[in-house]
Order: C-alpha cells, then sequence, then structure tokens
C-alpha cells in the first residue's frame, strides 16, 4: 500500500503540522515579549537563558530561576514542589490545572510563569487554613462524595472557590454554565454542583 503524498513525514497529518506550525508562530512573540519584561536583555542575547521569577504561592514567597518558556504549571510542579496542581490535557481543555493568581481563575498549562512575576498564587496546597481545617469547598466536596478517581478534583474545587468569588454560583444553571470548562471523566457533575452549593452558603457566613 502507497503512503498518503498529502501526510508529511513522521507520522504528522498536514492538518496537525499546520496547526503545530501556527500555534508556534502565534506563541513565540509572547514568550519573548514576556521574558524581555522579566529580565530585560536576556532573552535576546540567549533565548535559553535562566529567568529570575518571583511571586507568592500560598502566601510563601518563591524566586525561580526558570527558562522564559516554562508554562505556571511546570513551575508549580517542577520547580517549587506542588504537584497538588494537576497536567491533564495541557491544552487548556480540561481544567485540571486551574489555579487562582490574584484571585481569578487561571489555566496554569496556558500562563507563563514569567507572566505572573509578583503575582498571588493559590493552589490547592493553600487552601486548608494553617491548623489543618478544610476549606469549605474542599468539606464540601467530601461531604457530597463530589469525584471519584480524584485526578481532576485540585482543578474542580479551586475553579469552584473563584466561580462562587466571582458570583456566579447563585443558581444550579450558573455553576453548571460557570463550570463548564472544569471536565469529569467519572461524571461526577450532580455532585459537584451539589458541594458548590453548600460550599457557596458556608462561605458568604464565613
Amino acid at each position: 500500500m502507497s503512503s498518503n503524498p498529502a501526510s508529511p513525514p513522521n507520522g504528522v497529518s498536514r492538518r496537525g503540522f499546520l496547526s503545530g506550525s501556527a500555534t508556534l508562530a502565534v506563541a513565540t512573540p509572547f514568550v519573548a515579549h514576556a521574558a524581555e519584561q522579566a529580565a530585560p536583555g536576556a532573552a535576546a542575547k540567549d533565548p535559553h537563558a535562566k529567568v529570575a521569577v518571583s511571586f507568592n504561592i500560598n502566601g510563601k514567597p518563591y524566586q525561580l530561576g526558570l527558562d522564559a518558556r516554562t508554562s505556571l504549571l511546570d513551575a508549580l510542579r517542577d520547580h517549587a514542589g506542588l504537584t497538588g496542581t494537576k497536567k491533564g490535557c495541557d491544552h487548556g481543555q480540561c481544567g485540571a490545572c486551574s489555579v487562582l493568581v490574584d484571585g481569578r481563575r487561571v489555566l496554569s498549562c496556558m500562563s507563563f510563569a514569567v507572566m505572573q512575576e509578583g503575582a498571588e498564587i493559590t493552589t490547592i496546597e493553600g487552601l486548608a487554613s494553617t491548623d489543618g481545617a478544610l476549606h469549605p469547598m474542599q468539606q464540601a466536596f467530601v461531604d457530597h462524595d463530589a469525584f471519584q478517581c480524584g485526578y481532576c478534583t485540585p482543578g474542580q474545587i479551586m475553579s469552584a472557590v473563584g466561580c462562587v468569588q466571582e458570583g456566579h454560583a447563585e443558581n444550579d444553571d450558573d455553576i453548571r454554565e460557570y463550570m463548564s470548562g472544569n471536565l469529569c471523566r467519572c461524571a461526577a457533575y450532580p455532585n459537584i454542583v451539589a458541594a458548590i452549593r453548600q460550599a457557596r452558603d458556608d462561605m458568604k457566613e464565613g
């Protein structure tokens, strides 16, 4: 059987090759600009040079030397040692990597770490109080059994906290709409909605 002449070598489809090229072309200027902002001149001299990035994670200061292309997700997991934030699709489509940056929801796999200079970042490890008491959202997920395999749960909880803080959890329809970016392959969605309802009320009282 002859090979498909429309397919480039190495088994990459024409569509995949063009899509990847377009993504790289769009992303490259943003990476270079972010690196230049973080360390003027460094990226221009050596695109692989380490860039010093400082931010607070869960109330603690971190200063990391990172490749300018490092995602916030990889900075958290591989450099700060905070592995509670999960890498799911790594394409911004599943929500497993959701964290809070300055109080707003961010897909950490789609954000360069150098773009978060000086930011306040909260991960799943930073939700519980210092005495070990669970955050109301964490407790609600336990109470309503709002997880099965648990892989998406950190991102679900972080996104749910953001959803409540944004005022987008006043009814079940809003919860479903504003949590639609977080996928649960185990389909625990009814329990997740119930957990967010409970935590919403507890967070208001707190």
